[in-house]
């Protein structure tokens, strides 16, 4: 694929939607996500996982909530990555991710994932470049696995939010009861980092593009919604599944 350059790419919708027809398209899908998510259950023969990477305040919980939250629980898990626990960093760096790659009939999301380990890291010096491109490998090796071993399809998205949406959000987790407890005074800090996020995003969606990446413009959260609901949408579609028959 093409070299995505992130600051060539709009944040926000094309200034010809409607709000309110997308929002209603939106609701359309969900309906549909939630008999497909029943069925991919049911059938037992696929997984999916869900990855969704981006800068603090780009709304990674908004999506997980909005578009994910309306599917049954039971075929639906979310887990968050952090900082690695003394445990987890005592082994390999994808060892807190496999244990948690999806099973048949289930998606699994990935709030932030084991690209962690080539983005922050990288940023701060922790990983050099050499450790990186071997993690790359490894990382690529992985979802390949997944993919050919598990029937796993893999989504991956990255929440494409301008700097100064991300200021106003930041600043409302100030202001915000309902918003407080997600205020941390280090996202500033790594606001101001901005400039070598973005490239080593880049050089992410370079080396790790099988399966490649969805770059969605999050400054609308509207928008954001209905991009990741109806690519999730065209891939369950797309699988032709069949709820099994009666057993005998």
């Amino acid at each position: 694929m093409a070299k995505i350059v992130l600051q060539d790419i709009a944040t926000k919708a094309p200034k010809n939607l409607d709000k309110d027809t997308v929002k209603e398209q939106t609701a359309k899908i969900l309906e549909q996500l939630d008999e497909l998510q029943n069925l991919l259950f049911a059938e037992s023969k696929h997984s999916v996982l869900v990855v969704i990477q981006g800068m603090d305040g780009s709304g990674k919980d908004g999506v997980i909530r909005n578009v994910l939250g309306n599917m049954n629980p039971q075929g639906v898990s979310v887990k968050s990555y952090k900082a690695p626990t003394a445990e987890e960093l005592s082994h390999d760096f994808l060892w807190r991710i496999h244990q948690y790659a999806p099973a048949k009939g289930m998606i699994q999301v990935f709030n932030r994932s084991h690209y962690e380990d080539i983005l922050v890291t990288r940023v701060h010096g922790w990983c050099n470049d050499d450790t990186a491109k071997k993690r790359m490998q490894a990382i690529n090796d992985f979802e390949k696995l997944m993919q050919e071993h598990n029937n796993t399809h893999i989504l991956k998205f990255y929440l494409h939010i301008s700097p100064e949406e991300q200021q106003e959000r930041l600043t409302e987790r100030m202001q915000d009861p309902a918003k407080m407890w997600k205020y941390n005074e280090k996202d500033f800090e790594e606001a101001k980092l901005w400039d070598v996020y973005m490239k080593m995003y880049e050089d992410c969606f370079e080396h790790c593009d099988k399966p490649e990446w969805t770059i969605v413009p999050a400054d609308q959260n509207w928008y954001k919604e209905y991009i990741i609901a109806n690519a999730l949408l065209d891939l369950l579609k797309g699988l032709d599944m069949q709820y099994p028959g009666l057993k005998k």
